[in-house]
C-alpha cells in the first residue's frame, strides 16, 4: 500500500517509492538522504504541526509535514 509519510505511524517503516515536488524539492530530499528505494523509519511526530522526525541510512532528519505528504512510501499495510 502507497500512503504519504506523513500518515506512516510513529515506528512504522517504509520505502521510498516517489517524491511529488520540482526540481528544487528533488535536490532538497536528495541532499538530505531522502532517495527512490530507501528505508524510512518514522521516530516521532511533533506535536501541533510541528515537524516529523524520520531516520534514512542511520540519520534522523527533521522534516515539516507539508513535506512528508509529498514524499510517498510504500508499506505491508493493508
Amino acid at each position: 500500500m502507497e500512503i504519504p509519510l506523513s500518515r506512516l505511524g510513529i515506528g512504522k517503516i517504509g520505502t521510498i517509492k516517489f517524491v511529488r515536488g520540482g526540481s528544487f524539492f528533488h535536490r532538497r530530499m536528495f541532499s538530505l538522504g531522502i532517495r527512490i528505494g530507501k528505508k524510512v523509519r518514522v521516530l516521532c511526530c511533533h506535536p501541533l504541526g510541528g515537524p516529523i522526525v524520520v531516520e534514512v541510512d542511520n540519520m534522523r532528519i527533521a522534516i515539516g509535514r507539508g513535506m512528508a505528504s509529498r514524499i510517498i512510501v510504500k508499506t505491508d499495510l493493508k
